[in-house]
């Protein structure tokens, strides 16, 4: 049987970091784009084929306008900015309600070398921004090659 545990709404985040820290390996620092939970980073998946590198960023609600996909030096950066404001008035109740949200996030990758910054293509569906980047010719993977022994 589980044991449940409650956990406090006011710090969700803080059980989850002792565990990460405490499993992680702590020199291990080549992911610092983590996402805890509680956080207004996007998950994010990562996948490497044999011609390219496809990045997915989790991102319901959102449309193809708020996001913004830059590559300077070997550096993938995705951001949005969204800002929303709505205000509601009755004068016969003399009520008003005015609402803003705001948000926003930037998530960088360190590229290898040996990507094509020309061939870069993003598209948005069903909540996920796909981002595909292609490689050059000498970060493809060849076939392997099996040598006759004479």
């Amino acid at each position: 049987m589980e044991t449940l545990v409650k956990r406090n709404g006011l710090f969700p985040t803080v059980n989850t970091f002792f565990d990460d820290f405490i499993s992680r390996d702590l020199f291990d620092w080549n992911d610092k784009n983590f996402t805890a939970i509680g956080s207004n980073l996007p998950s994010v998946n990562l996948k490497e084929t044999d011609d390219k590198l496809q990045v997915e960023l989790a991102a319901p609600g959102m449309k193809k306008e708020d996001f913004k996909v830059e590559i300077d030096n070997n550096m993938l950066m995705i951001s949005s900015e969204k800002k929303e404001e709505k205000e509601e008035t009755r004068k016969k109740d003399n009520y008003v309600r005015k609402e803003f949200n705001y948000q926003s996030f930037c998530r960088t990758f360190t590229l290898p070398e040996y990507i094509d910054e020309s061939k870069v293509e993003a598209s948005y569906k069903d909540g996920i921004l796909h981002v595909d980047i292609a490689k050059k010719e000498i970060g493809k993977k060849k076939a392997n090659k099996t040598i006759a022994i004479k």
